[in-house]
């Protein structure tokens, strides 16, 4: 390599030569261990995969890991296909999959509380029956301004599910179409499960087709690097060595409230223990 017009074009012939791929026919997950779950609550079928290092990380340690299908998407010709394309996913990486509706939830907006309450109602009552049932020790779910209507929906809903289901647990705050303000922990994983990620992702087979966002989901986890160090690490600090990684905003829900004593600016490092974050 000569210069950067060189490692430019690197990145994208690896990227337009990417196109043509196909996952592996033998899924890299491995079983898990031990009863205890991650409950990953997804607004859309993808969603498990693109915010799925820590859990792919809490799979790999034993942890059961569990994403709870909260829509199937607004377009109801795909609603179907869009659930056996998460089955795929799921099983590649090695999570479970749970359904709260045969076609999803409807109408889970930021506003469907006060223009529906009883479709409102109804939905945080089976998002908390399904807390009670998995009795999770983490769950993930999406930022109150992740710039997506379902995923602020989502985020307001598990608020009101968690004290009706008033388990104590982890909470892991995501990201994907507008970065948190306070993330308070980046997780790095390796190339090995970047590529798991993205062949997994890739089996979401619909939607990849109209934007192969499957394919610059390496390139997100590095711009995380970048933005990590210092949301995390604090302004000026020196950027770790890693080379992937996502960001979450780590807090405990009490059973009753949410706790915010979770320690700041914690780097988590591919080869730490990823569940002393929960024991």
């Amino acid at each position: 390599m000569r210069d950067y017009s060189d490692y430019v074009q690197a990145i994208l012939s690896a990227y337009r030569a990417a196109a043509d791929l196909s996952p592996p026919p033998v899924p890299h997950n491995r079983p898990a261990t031990e009863e205890r779950s991650v409950l990953i609550c997804s607004p859309h079928p993808d969603d498990e995969i693109i915010v799925g290092a820590l859990p792919l990380r809490l799979q790999r340690e034993g942890l059961r890991v569990i994403n709870l299908c909260v829509t199937l998407g607004s377009n109801k010709e795909r609603q179907l296909e869009r659930l056996s394309e998460a089955k795929d996913a799921c099983s590649f990486a090695g999570f479970e999959l749970m359904e709260l509706a045969e076609r999803g939830l409807e109408g889970i907006t930021p506003d469907c509380a006060e223009l529906f309450p009883a479709q409102w109602n109804a939905a945080v009552e089976a998002v908390a029956e399904a807390i009670c049932e998995t009795r999770p020790v983490a769950v993930l779910y999406p930022h109150a301004a992740d710039a997506n209507r379902t995923h602020i929906g989502v985020h307001r809903l598990l608020l009101d599910a968690l004290p009706l289901a008033g388990l104590e647990c982890h909470c892991f705050q995501t990201e994907f179409w507008a970065p948190m303000q306070k993330p308070n922990l980046m997780v790095e994983i390796t190339p090995e499960e970047v590529a798991t990620l993205v062949a997994a992702l890739s089996l979401h087979r619909g939607e990849v087709a109209r934007n192969p966002y499957h394919l610059r989901l390496p390139m997100w986890m590095m711009d995380n690097v970048r933005r990590g160090a210092e949301l995390v690490g604090g302004q000026g600090a020196a950027a770790p060595s890693f080379s992937f990684a996502t960001l979450y905003r780590h807090s405990i829900f009490s059973g009753s409230r949410m706790e915010y004593n979770c320690a700041e600016g914690c780097f988590l490092a591919s080869g730490e223990n990823a569940k002393a974050l929960l024991f």
